[in-house]
């Protein structure tokens, strides 16, 4: 039997976190009722079903554990599946979250809503990518880089930096998905932790000026291989999809020179939500997923996602932290700087782009 969706949530108006004014009305009807047998797990996933259900599917088939899902298909749907989290935590639904970037499991374990937990597979993972506390763990990275259109640019001529964005030359030639929320928002809360705020909003004042503000990195991975854009910043799996579907696109891994911050890599999170009515099963499902060779069917599969696991045979078909030189971050600081200042500035400064 494959795995039940849960039917998506009630609308509601996003109260906390100041970029969240951006989002409402994500999830449409309550989830039906299932009977709990026990033998269950509910797991909130903001990873793309084409990715993450064959993998879940694979586990209640192999376990015998029933697994519900609820999912959202919104260019926001981290936001919705946090915010839901939060507006439950009184009386928790989701068990485990399977979250596709970082920032917003950074906000879940400030507000205590996640349990410390003990994996056994968390300690193959690098420290930069796991809770000190226990209450969460990265894997299968995706890196912010830019995509080149190679009908439009000679080699000789691609971007070498994320600044190539506020470059006048490529004004309303390149793209860049609205910094509000998923890995771009990430990417943004980094850089305010890494260059400090003066810079930071210097830089995407100029961005909001410069570039074309799209809805998500799909969107500019598309417009970059359709040739409407000569380049743009994106993620690796949106930007594998046009080069493994024949576009005329490469790759460019940013800031690789010296005093550069270098390339971001932004881990999937999994993480046990306090309270929830099936701790055991999330732990055993959350053990499960940081397994070698569960995170080598993200590496090997369409989404094209980067190995973090110590022990990993996996080949990735991208660049890793092994082989360009990473941003230096500190994924717990860098939420910190979202929540006491990149936030409200990049809400007012984006908000009306379109």
């Amino acid at each position: 039997m494959a795995v039940a969706r849960l039917a998506k949530g009630a609308s509601y108006t996003l109260l906390a976190g100041a970029m969240l004014t951006a989002v409402a009305g994500c999830f449409k009807s309550e989830p039906a009722p299932v009977a709990d047998t026990g033998q269950q797990v509910v797991v909130y996933t903001a990873l793309d079903d084409i990715f993450s259900h064959p993998i879940l599917d694979e586990y209640q088939a192999t376990t015998g554990i029933e697994v519900l899902t609820k999912t959202d298909t919104e260019s926001t749907k981290t936001i919705g599946l946090t915010e839901a989290i939060i507006a439950e935590r009184e009386r928790p639904r989701c068990d485990l979250f399977w979250n596709n970037e970082v920032m917003h499991t950074m906000r879940l374990a400030k507000l205590g809503i996640l349990e410390p937990v003990e994996v056994d597979q968390a300690q193959f993972y690098p420290a930069v990518y796991r809770s000190k506390q226990g209450l969460w763990v990265g894997f299968a990275a995706r890196a912010r880089v830019l995509i080149v259109n190679t009908n439009v640019l000679a080699e000789a001529r691609y971007p070498k930096s994320i600044k190539a964005i506020i470059d006048p030359l490529w004004r309303d030639r390149c793209g860049i998905a609205k910094p509000l929320a998923g890995s771009t928002a990430t990417h943004a809360a980094c850089l305010f932790d890494a260059w400090g705020d003066e810079e930071a909003k210097r830089f995407f004042t100029q961005v909001k000026a410069n570039a074309q503000i799209l809805s998500g990195n799909r969107d500019v991975a598309h417009r970059v291989a359709a040739g409407q854009l000569a380049f743009g910043l994106t993620d690796t799996d949106d930007a594998m999809v046009e080069i493994e579907a024949g576009s005329p696109v490469a790759i460019v891994y940013p800031d690789q020179r010296d005093g550069e911050v270098g390339t971001l890599f932004i881990p999937n999170t999994l993480a046990v939500i306090k309270g929830s009515a099936h701790p055991e099963q999330a732990t055993e499902l959350m053990n499960y997923l940081l397994q070698t060779d569960v995170e080598a069917k993200l590496v090997e599969g369409p989404s094209a996602q980067i190995p973090l696991h110590s022990g990993s045979k996996a080949e990735a078909r991208v660049e890793t932290p092994a082989t360009v030189r990473a941003m230096e971050v500190d994924f717990e600081a860098a939420a910190d700087k979202w929540d006491e200042s990149a936030a409200a500035f990049l809400r007012d400064t984006f908000m009306a782009a379109q």
